[in-house]
């Protein structure tokens, strides 16, 4: 008989928070990395150590132990300690792809810079798989992946061995740690723990290993001390068994060996991971904690879609890109983007210092784009010798035309927008409010006085634009002599309507949607679902007998309307328990009311959607259930990285998932990134959302569901409905987390996209882009001081003029769409990053006055060759930098 290799991997899974705070986990991470390095410098039999590979916990060991970074560094380089590619493991189902790739970055050129970055996309803990993962660890140049979760027994053939693949195409070399990353973490040569454990374990690996002799056994776990007897361990083993040869080993020496004997391993698993057979997804977490999930989306898209591209313009006009403070921002993102903290299955005091994380980051991003904006607009403003402007930045790579939201503070009520040219704008004032000018201490002879200021106006405009510059910015004045800024009037008729789209509200309570090209109807086109939660902060459980709550009537409260755009407010009031004993009894004692505001603005081709809830309800789950044109969907589509991702509306494995031992339900609730549809040859129905990450199709009712939020007041509890046995995470003790169960005001915000035919999907990227702001706006005035935080404020101003417009460059090609502007890693050339949803390999060039040279890179950031046209495959993505005239490569 052939004896098979156990590669027995020493590792530690680092969790940088969850039921204990991070300053809990950096204590021990000190005490625990000091004994590591004692162990490895005075054993050289003790082969290495896997330390999770994240680079925050080097980099937190080496903030307190700053004297230990050679010995670090050494034992790094001699691949004793690994580290790298990550910079914290974070959940790919919930962030922003962009900020993965970010994530990544950060981890590998730190890891590299200590020495080495481990060669494996390693995944041992988070909750499903991003379908891009494979190809964006062969965009760092990695060669396999180890995870743990998301696949199913009928997708291997007879080997944990397997080709993953991206949409794109990429593939990647992957093992599946099918027993988790801890059946060795025990690991003992006593006779009792050999025979009992360690056999049946390593019996049922060969099993499941039939195409090669060696196998896994990841020796490790949660925040474990490094087993310093696994030396002498492996070889009291090899002196007990003779079936098996045991050596301690690591992931890239077990993958490099395992795949390059020949072995046939043949088998391709597409897409994302997301199967609960053998290992739990936590697939209603993305409704967990949701002030977590639309905060983190707000930061996101406003560093990745406003502040780094207007930095990028700001950089080729004299500014200093303010890298410094991005490292910062980011790394405070990675920390929130860990597989507990965005998830939100945490203590209530972690959960805190989440939110924390995320306003500071905020506040930050306000920051910097404040001071670019008004550094800017000065030079501007300088060279027109204009004082009261207003400047538009379109942070796109495509001329923008349609409208744009603005604040403008003037002495008057009345006022008017031109171009530089004269020609009128289209303006509607949707709020106005009239601001006391307050008090100036003016310094006298006589001592200081106060003197009344006079008072002012702050408007909210929506400003129609035609063809603003690409990557660049257009420049308006704004003349208080002339009044011709249309105002919101309330009409009350119960109708609101642009070019597109129609919205009713109906005697009965119900609305319903229209789209005018085709005359297709939507009727009862929304109502909320209110039930039950007796889950934990892991996971949705629906309560033994109780039924939904549905509240289908509203009352009207406002239909207010102008040129650019019209509104409507209603009302939607429910009668519910307050918690699981009131559930059980059947008592209502309190009332869910839901204020929505429905927007159409002219021109755009989906109705905006807002909802603000002030929950008083504990223990249960609302959903807002959107009816569609599409009768009994068997499909929903949802975006994932740079394309999308088809999805079963009735999970075919639900049927048996008892009988077939499933760790956990696979239900038919999935999550998304940016929006979620369903379609036919006839229509497409979509939503584009903005923290909403969880939805449901329900077929037989024509319905898509939108999970708004989930509360609930424990951190763990056994046997839910949907995932039985144990509780998840600490199982050990009761953890309760009130502020999980939502008692506050909360807000949704998202589109709805209504279509008469069945649309490509570059078009709801193109509609996503469109919904997500990519511009900003300043005014310089000397009214307010307060809106934009920073404008009190005396900052230099580095560039003394500027045009009155400006481009940086521009990008015509209708299937393409820019992810990422930014300043490079090394250098100062521009990173672009674009993408292709559709079908077909779509080729784009850079039109621009600016740069001679466009360079083909990778996601590290390495120049590879200069390039004419930017070919970017299908479902694919292509990353390059630009070169300014004179500048080498």
């Amino acid at each position: 008989m052939t004896s098979k290799k156990v590669y027995v991997v020493p590792h530690s899974h680092w969790d940088r928070e969850w039921y204990f705070t991070i300053e809990d986990s950096n204590l021990l991470l000190a005490e625990n990395m000091d004994y590591l390095l004692d162990v490895l410098e005075t054993n050289p039999n003790y082969h290495s150590y896997v330390f999770d590979a994240q680079m925050s916990v080097i980099e937190e060991y080496l903030h307190v132990r700053p004297e230990n970074r050679e010995r670090l560094q050494t034992l790094i380089q001699n691949k004793r300690i690994l580290v790298g590619p990550w910079y914290t493991q974070t959940d790919s189902l919930l962030v922003n792809t962009e900020s993965i790739i970010r994530n990544l970055l950060y981890g590998t050129r730190m890891a590299t810079s200590m020495g080495h970055s481990m060669n494996i996309g390693y995944l041992p803990d988070i909750f499903g798989q991003n379908a891009y993962l494979p190809s964006l660890f062969k965009g760092f140049g990695m060669e396999y992946s180890i995870l743990q979760r998301g696949v199913y027994s009928d997708q291997l053939d007879q080997d944990l061995n397997f080709f993953w693949a991206s949409p794109d195409g990429e593939s990647i070399k992957t093992n599946l740690m099918m027993l988790g990353y801890g059946p060795g973490k025990f690991l003992t040569s006593e006779q009792q723990f050999y025979e009992e454990k360690l056999q049946p374990i390593l019996d049922k690996l060969a099993n499941m290993n039939q195409r090669t002799n060696n196998l896994l056994l990841p020796s490790g776990g949660d925040q474990v001390l490094v087993r310093d007897h696994f030396p002498e361990t492996i070889e009291a083993l090899n002196e007990k068994d003779n079936q098996h040869e045991y050596v301690l080993s690591d992931y890239e020496t077990f993958m490099e060996e395992t795949w390059h004997e020949g072995h046939s391993f043949d088998t391709t698993i597409p897409g994302e991971l997301i199967g609960t057979e053998r290992s739990r997804i936590h697939n209603t977490i993305r409704s967990q904690r949701y002030d977590i999930k639309q905060l983190n989306t707000i930061v996101e898209n406003k560093i990745l879609h406003q502040l780094e591209p207007l930095a990028t313009i700001g950089m080729e006009l004299g500014l200093r890109f303010p890298q410094e403070r991005l490292d910062e921002m980011w790394k405070e993102l990675f920390d929130v983007h860990a597989h507990d903290s965005i998830g939100g299955c945490n203590s209530d005091d972690t959960n805190h210092d989440v939110l924390m994380r995320l306003r500071k980051v905020d506040r930050m991003a306000d920051g910097l784009l404040n001071l670019q904006k008004k550094q800017m607009t000065h030079a501007i403003s300088n060279k027109l010798n204009q004082d009261n402007i207003f400047v538009a930045f379109n942070t796109k790579p495509t001329p923008y035309t349609g409208q744009i939201k603005a604040t403008l503070f003037t002495d008057e009520p009345t006022f008017q927008l031109t171009t530089m040219d004269g020609a009128l704008l289209d303006s509607t004032i949707t709020k106005q409010d009239y601001l006391s000018g307050g008090k100036k201490v003016v310094v006298t002879a006589e001592g200081d006085k106060e003197v009344e200021l006079p008072g002012y106006y702050r408007s909210e405009l929506l400003i129609h634009v035609t063809e603003l510059n690409p990557m660049g910015y257009n420049t308006f004045l704004v003349d208080e002599n002339e009044g011709s800024v249309d105002a919101l009037e309330e009409t009350n008729d119960g109708t609101i309507s642009n070019q597109t789209l129609r919205v009713d509200f109906h005697s009965n309570g119900t609305l319903s949607l229209t789209n005018k090209q085709s005359g297709q109807k939507i009727t009862d086109m929304i109502q909320f679902e209110n039930v039950a939660d007796a889950g934990d902060s892991y996971d949705f459980s629906p309560l033994p007998e109780d039924q939904p709550i549905y509240i289908k009537s509203a009352t009207l409260n406002a239909t207010k309307k102008t040129s650019g755009v019209e509104t409507m407010e209603v009302v939607h009031n429910a009668h519910v328990p307050g918690d699981l004993s009131e559930r059980s009894e059947q008592v209502n004692s309190k009332t869910l009311t839901i204020h929505t505001t429905f927007e159409l603005r002219a021109s755009e081709g989906f109705v905006r959607v807002h909802h603000e809830i002030q929950n008083e309800v504990k223990d249960h789950r609302v959903r807002v259930l959107l009816k569609t044109p599409v009768t009994e969907p068997q499909e929903s589509f949802a975006d994932q990285g740079f394309s999308t991702v088809t999805r079963s509306a009735i999970n075919p494995y639900l049927s048996n998932w008892k009988e077939r031992g499933f760790k956990e339900a696979p239900v038919s609730i999935y999550p998304l990134e940016q929006f979620v549809g369903v379609e036919n040859k006839a229509t497409t129905f979509a939503a584009i959302t903005s923290g909403i990450k969880e939805y449901e199709v329900l077929p037989y009712q024509d319905q898509l569901a939108l999970t708004l939020f989930r509360s609930v007041g424990l951190l763990g509890k056994d046997n839910l409905a949907w995932r039985p046995g144990r509780a998840s995470g600490i199982n050990n003790k009761v953890v309760y987390t009130p502020d999980a169960q939502m008692q506050k005001h909360m807000t949704f915000d998202y589109a709805i996209c209504f279509e008469s035919k069945q649309i490509e999907d570059e078009t709801l990227f193109e509609k996503t882009q469109q919904y997500n702001n990519h511009y900003v706006t300043y005014q310089k005035q000397s009214l307010n001081t307060f809106e934009e935080r920073l404008d009190r404020f005396e900052i230099p101003y580095p560039v003394s003029e500027l045009p009155s417009s400006f481009s940086l460059f521009q990008i015509e090609q209708p299937h393409v769409f820019m992810s990422v502007c930014k300043k490079s890693y090394e250098d100062e050339k521009p990173v672009v990053r674009l993408f292709n949803p559709s079908n077909e390999l779509q080729q784009a060039s850079v039109e621009t006055d600016v740069y001679e040279t466009t360079i083909r890179s990778n996601l590290y950031e390495t120049d590879l060759e200069p390039i004419q046209q930017v070919s970017v495959p299908s479902k694919g993505y292509e990353t390059i930098k630009l070169g300014r005239k004179g500048e080498s490569r």
